[in-house]
This record gives structure tokens, C-alpha cells and sequence, in this order.
């Protein structure tokens, strides 16, 4: 069945890839980026189903704009794809205030903005599906990788949370947690590399930025097969709370869940019986 998917970031990467394959399914297509042009460009020009439209997900006001023309050209939005993202990439006392800031504004503040301006249309349909791209640095933290990571954490618990807030109006939310792909997360356009340089970490941010920016282009994840699974989960009746996307994501989340698991009972002896009825 034909429904309205709403993507940010398909100016590139992965955004492009899953506007890409849902024209193909046959689905009519916001696809969101600052300079849209970019989109239609990417996608092959003007099509009937698409629309291309402007949007800085940091804006509310631009979010807000671009559900309205979402919905003056397709009458609602059934799926809203937040995909959009940055990485700031280096060591916490490295980055600045400012990137820190930056990082969670975009990857956290970002889908928020974009969620909410699509909500009251969702509400109104009671009916849809917020899928929201976080990764597997939403559930393991990573070397190099601290902003990054504090972001999508706090997309993991937006996300997971905002699932008992919407399920009574029949919409539903999935969270992404893709592996290594090949999106250009990595590319000059996405990246931006630590400001401040701290001799204690010169060695190590020097040798490890050089083995990430090999890595561009060289990951093992395909994009265009992340874009057609994707499709699968919104089409599916009851989609997953949490989809683990990528051959090495999901062992990954494996050893995480197993990891916490092992904490949680090395706890029990000093964690439990710290109730107030248990100290009276």
C-alpha cells in the first residue's frame, strides 16, 4: 500500500537512498534537505510523487513549514523517517563547549523538532510510524565517539519513551541502530574533527582520525540494502520498537544486553534491600 514518507537529510548518503527506494516502491515522498535542489538533483529530477523541500531540522519554524507543504501537496504523512545527522568526532576534553552543543542540537533536538511539528498531523489520523536512525553508539560507547554517542543515547531514550506517549493515538515508533554503512556519515560534509589539541591526546587523536578517515567509503554496510529493509519495517503491521541493522551491529547489541545483564546480577549483593520499607 502507497503511503507518505516524510525523509530528512535526503540531500545524500542515506537520506538519498531511502527516498530513492521508496519512489520505486510506489510511495509518494517528502524529501527534506537545506537546499532542496540537492534532493531532486540526487533522485534524478522533478518527479510526480516527490516533493522536495527545504528544512534545517535545528529550526522549528522550518520543520513546521515543511510538514505544511507536506501535507498541502499529500493530505498527511504516514511515516516520518528522522534520518539527518552530524558527527563530532574526538575526545571529550578536545571538543569544544560549542561542538558539544552543536552535536546535540542537530542529532537530538533536530529529530525532536521534526517529530513534533508531524505529531499533531499523526494525532489527527491517529495513525503513523516515527522511525528515528540512531546507531549502534546509541547502545555501546565508542573511542573518539564521545559526543556522538551522548547524542544518541539521548535519542535512545527519547525514542523509547515517546513509544507510551503515542501507542494510544495508534502510532507507532521505531528506532534504527545501523552498524558500519557506507551513508557518508563520514565525509567532510557530515564530520567535523575535534577543535581544541591537548598534548596528552595529540598522539592518539592524530593516528586515530587518521584510521576514520580511511574508513569513508570502506564500510561494510550496503546503504541501498539499509534503505530496502527499512521499507520492510514500515510495512509491516506491528513494526519493532528497535530494529539492530548490520552484521556487526547485532552481535554488538547482543554483548550489550549480556553485559548489562552480568552487571545487574554482580549488583544484586550491595543493590538490593535499599528500600525505605527495608531500612525501617
Amino acid at each position: 500500500m502507497s503511503k507518505v514518507i516524510f525523509v530528512t537529510g535526503a540531500g545524500r548518503g542515506l537520506g538519498t537512498d531511502i527516498a530513492r527506494q521508496a519512489l520505486d516502491a510506489g510511495h509518494q515522498v517528502v524529501a527534506t534537505a537545506r537546499n532542496p535542489q540537492k534532493v531532486i538533483d540526487a533522485l534524478g529530477g522533478e518527479q510526480h510523487n516527490l516533493l522536495a523541500t527545504s528544512l534545517d531540522i535545528t529550526s522549528p519554524d522550518a520543520a513546521r513549514a515543511a510538514v505544511e507543504a507536506a501535507t498541502e501537496k499529500f493530505d498527511g504523512i504516514d511515516v516520518l523517517i528522522n534520518n539527518a545527522a552530524t558527527l563530532q568526532a574526538g575526545y571529550f576534553e578536545e571538543i569544544s563547549d560549542a561542538q558539544m552543543r552543536a552535536q546535540i542540537e542537530t542529532n537530538l533536538f533536530g529529530p525532536m523538532n521534526v517529530t513534533r511539528a508531524v505529531l499533531p498531523v499523526m494525532r489527527s489520523q491517529r495513525a503513523g510510524h516515527v522511525v528515528t536512525i540512531s546507531s549502534i553508539a546509541g547502545l555501546v560507547g565508542q573511542e573518539f565517539c564521545v559526543a556522538y554517542a551522548a547524542s544518541k543515547f539521548g535519542v535512545e531514550g527519547w525514542m523509547e519513551s515517546l513509544h507510551f506517549d503515542l501507542e494510544p493515538f495508534g502510532i507507532r515508533t521505531t528506532i534504527v541502530e545501523p552498524g558500519f554503512f557506507r551513508t557518508e556519515l563520514l565525509v567532510d560534509a557530515s564530520t567535523s574533527w575535534a577543535e581544541l589539541s591537548l598534548d596528552d591526546y595529540a598522539e592518539r587523536t592524530a593516528e586515530t582520525k587518521k584510521v576514520w578517515q580511511s574508513m569513508n567509503g570502506q564500510q561494510a554496510g550496503d546503504p541501498v540494502k539499509l534503505a530496502d529493509a527499512l521499507l520492510k519495517v514500515i510495512d509491516l503491521d506491528q513494526p519493532p520498537l528497535r530494529f539492530v541493522a548490520g552484521d556487526d551491529a547485532i552481535p554488538t547489541a547482543e554483548g550489550k544486553g549480556k553485559e548489562i545483564a552480568d552487571q545487574a546480577s554482580a549488583s544484586r549483593a550491595l543493590g538490593t534491600g535499599l528500600s525505605h520499607d527495608d531500612a525501617a
